[in-house]
């Protein structure tokens, strides 16, 4: 079952279990779309898996299944991303 990760890696914008900004790849790292298509042009900055709309939960399983508390920030995100190297 998906984690439902609260937040963007990248930013740390919320990302709530039913929102259709979230984006994920493979491992469940989490990121918002703006970051996703602005940032990390689709590609998972942890594994270089690509990034896709992340599925949403239906509210009823949400008290049986909840989502994530965990949030997981990379505070160098944008800055790692954005300077040339």
């Amino acid at each position: 079952m998906l984690q439902l990760r609260p937040g963007c890696e990248c930013c740390n914008k919320d990302l709530p279990p039913d929102s259709a900004d979230a984006r994920i790849c493979t491992f469940e790292c989490t990121f918002c779309s703006d970051c996703t298509d602005t940032v990390l042009k689709g590609i998972c900055p942890n594994c270089g898996g690509e990034l896709v709309a992340r599925p949403r939960r239906p509210a009823d399983k949400l008290a049986k299944y909840p989502a994530s508390t965990e949030r997981v920030f990379n505070e160098n995100c944008l800055a790692d991303h954005t300077h040339p190297r």
